[in-house]
């Protein structure tokens, strides 16, 4: 009789594999549709819910997913959340000073909080925040090039919703959000330096057109129709562009 044929043991090797499969299929997921957003109109603020969004899919289930990032004067501000018990944890933080997401941000770390209740690092921050009715979190900086951008959190209703898996996803998933932000910045700023540019080029091109019209009604040279617009400009107390808009508009026919 031929001896009994068995399967060989799935090492832990393969079985790591197996298991780490779907984390890998989300992660491909959550790039592709960032990805696509490089190649879209999108603004800044669609492309942090989309971030946002993708956080809670990769992590279920969760309480919500927030950004923290800087605002125009520099202030922390929690830029994009699922919900409002997020920004009211966030807010927690930004009073006190301290907390997971500040941590990480600061550190350029993955922090994970298991369990509120007993967790010390954060002890009054902890505290209010399980009153909230949430149990734990995970946050991981966003960090392109050598800035640090911000942070990216995810908060759990009940302990353990995170283990080194979900450390794993966001710290990847963290690195590609944090190259799409540093895109739209980029883009914004280029944005906002091209209207500043167009709008410099507008008024110079008024500047020139009223010193055209100055030129041929007074019969002086280019330097004499900008000396009077500059001395109008002076008596008045308003800009030379205001002044050249003054005079190429008194060229334009009224209606009767």
């Amino acid at each position: 009789m031929a001896p009994e044929s068995r399967s060989a043991p799935v090492t832990g090797t393969i079985a790591d594999a197996v298991q780490a499969q779907p984390a890998v299929d989300q992660l491909v997921a959550a790039f592709a549709r960032m990805s696509g957003f490089f190649l879209t109109a999108g603004t800044a603020g669609t492309a942090l819910k989309l971030i946002t969004s993708l956080a809670t899919e990769m992590v279920a289930p969760t309480s919500g997913a927030g950004i923290s990032m800087l605002d125009g004067s520099g202030a922390r501000m929690t830029a994009a959340a699922t919900g409002e018990v997020v920004e009211e944890a966030d807010s927690l933080q930004y009073q006190l000073g301290a907390g997971p997401c500040l941590t990480a941000w600061a550190d350029r770390v993955v922090v994970r909080v298991d369990d509120f209740g007993t967790d010390q690092r954060w002890p009054e921050w902890s505290r209010r925040a399980a009153r909230l009715g949430l149990a734990s979190s995970l946050s991981a900086p966003l960090v392109a090039g050598t800035q640090a951008l911000g942070a990216i959190k995810i908060y759990g209703a009940r302990p353990g919703i995170c283990g080194q898996r979900e450390e794993h996803l966001l710290s990847m998933f963290s690195s590609q959000a944090a190259m799409l932000l540093a895109h739209m910045r980029a883009a914004d700023d280029a944005e906002r330096v091209s209207g500043l540019i167009a709008e410099s080029l507008r008024g110079r091109d008024v500047i020139n057109l009223a010193k055209g019209i100055i030129m041929a009604r007074d019969r002086v040279d280019e330097r004499g129709a900008f000396l009077i617009l500059a001395s109008t400009a002076r008596n008045q107390n308003v800009p030379v562009r205001r002044v050249a808009e003054r005079v190429a508009m008194s060229t334009v026919p009224r209606r009767r």
